[in-house]
């Protein structure tokens, strides 16, 4: 907490945080959300946390109360062709970015979920390990990419049956990689990280 209190009187701060690093398909997600310490009170007493530690229910609840509370937010995305081309930390970034570059105005600081630095950005930023449990912007990030991913996904099921896209969201769950198996990858799949399970 202290690491954060420390930068606390910035202008503008954003958290900025990634969703579907680990999935077989589909692209990586990554939202930016700038709060005030109202709206930063407001979310946390409405519940926020990070995505993982919520429900399917309280996310799409907190998503509108994010949209409204936030002085600006942004999402951006890389698709699972930029993840075979660039890695997926590559690709991350660039899904970083471009939620950044949505933003009206740049901020004084961006607040990173992790422990690795965004290389693609020149201006202040702070890396927080589990940052979602210390800052609400980068909790609020989370739920946002979570919820308009896999919202992406479950539509993209409808296109590429078969794979129980519409529970699994993309991640390699047994009946997905049976699937992969049974019937090959789409175009949509992440072909460098099927190279094991279809050697």
């Amino acid at each position: 907490m202290t690491k954060l209190q420390r930068v606390s009187n910035s202008l503008l701060i954003a958290g900025i945080d990634e969703v579907g690093r680990g999935c077989l398909f589909g692209p990586v997600f990554a939202a930016v959300v700038v709060l005030d310490k109202l709206a930063e009170q407001q979310l946390w007493q409405a519940g926020l946390n990070d995505s993982k530690k919520l429900s399917a229910k309280q996310r799409s609840e907190l998503v509108p109360v994010i949209r409204q509370e936030s002085k600006a937010w942004g999402l951006g995305q890389a698709s699972a062709g930029e993840i075979d081309v660039l890695g997926i930390r590559g690709a991350t970034e660039q899904a970083m970015l471009r939620a950044l570059q949505k933003l009206p105005q740049s901020p004084n600081l961006v607040l990173v979920d992790g422990k690795l630095r965004l290389r693609l950005w020149n201006g202040p930023q702070q890396v927080l390990v589990a940052g979602d449990s210390y800052s609400a912007a980068i909790a609020a990030a989370s739920v946002l990419a979570k919820e308009v991913r896999d919202a992406l996904i479950r539509r993209l099921a409808l296109r590429f049956p078969g794979y129980s896209l519409e529970r699994n969201v993309g991640y390699g769950t047994a009946l997905h990689r049976k699937a992969l198996l049974d019937l090959g990858p789409t175009s949509l799949h992440r072909n460098s990280f099927l190279r094991r399970l279809l050697a």
